[in-house]
């Protein structure tokens, strides 16, 4: 079974979990302050940390409404801002934050909703009158646009560009000939609200398809789906904020 080891974040501010063996994207380029990336030392897969302004209830159900036909569960309790729940909303966000990811083109399939967890540690932590919620799930980004593979190199111009933006990409080849390429990536993802703080602090786990699609390699595309699984799995567990003044 895979294996995960615990990791600092952020200079010490919030510590997690890695994949055991993954290479921290640090040593080899720059990051934005944002932003944590460690990347398989085998596959193309890669994992990013990223602290976020907390996305607003009408943003969120805007989006909510483009999605929330793909899952029934989705539908419950949807509506607008007046009556939709709390955890609408919140599934809302977390569906805001990956749609975000999206290049113009792609297309975003929803595999697992977005499903409320309880953050042990975090919520054992966190300052009095703090609120604290978890999510996670999976979805499946598919492009048809060229876009560069899973693996993140720094930019030519040594510029600093989202990791996340360029970590979702990755080409599978799919479809019959003559038709365009598809490009697939599964991102296992794990979204923690902290309102008092205004911060959306998101994990995700990326899984492009295209190595496992060229060989014709369906068990290890399987093998490196349940590491992302497990490894999202943990951090919902252990995750903790060590240092709170990390979001003033």
């Amino acid at each position: 079974m895979p294996q995960v080891t615990e990791q600092d974040f952020f200079g010490g501010a919030i510590r997690g979990v890695v994949p055991q063996g993954w290479i921290d994207g640090s040593d080899l380029r720059e990051i934005p302050d944002h932003q944590e990336l460690f990347l398989s030392p085998n596959t193309l897969s890669n994992y990013i940390i990223e602290i976020n302004q907390r996305v607003s209830q009408q943003d969120a159900l805007t989006t909510f409404t483009t999605f929330s036909h793909q899952h029934l569960t989705l539908t419950a309790g949807s509506g607008t801002a007046a009556s939709a729940s709390t955890e609408t909303v919140d599934q809302a966000a977390a569906l805001h934050h990956l749609n975000d990811l999206c290049d113009e083109g792609d297309v975003m399939q929803i595999v697992v909703p977005p499903t409320r967890v309880e953050p042990t540690r975090l919520g054992a932590s966190a300052p009095p009158g703090s609120s604290v919620s978890a999510y996670r799930g999976v979805v499946q980004f598919l492009s048809t646009s060229r876009r560069r593979g899973g693996r993140v190199h720094a930019p030519a111009n040594g510029a600093t560009e989202s990791v996340t933006d360029a970590a979702v990409a990755g080409a599978g080849l799919d479809g019959t000939s003559g038709a365009p390429p598809v490009s697939k990536v599964t991102c296992h993802y794990l979204m923690v609200r902290l309102e008092a703080q205004e911060t959306d602090l998101l994990a995700f786990f990326n899984v492009p398809h295209e190595e496992f699609d060229k060989n014709g390699d369906a068990r290890g595309l399987s093998r490196e789906e349940a590491v992302a699984e497990e490894t999202v799995g943990a951090l919902a567990g252990q995750l903790e904020i060590r240092d709170w003044d990390l979001f003033v």
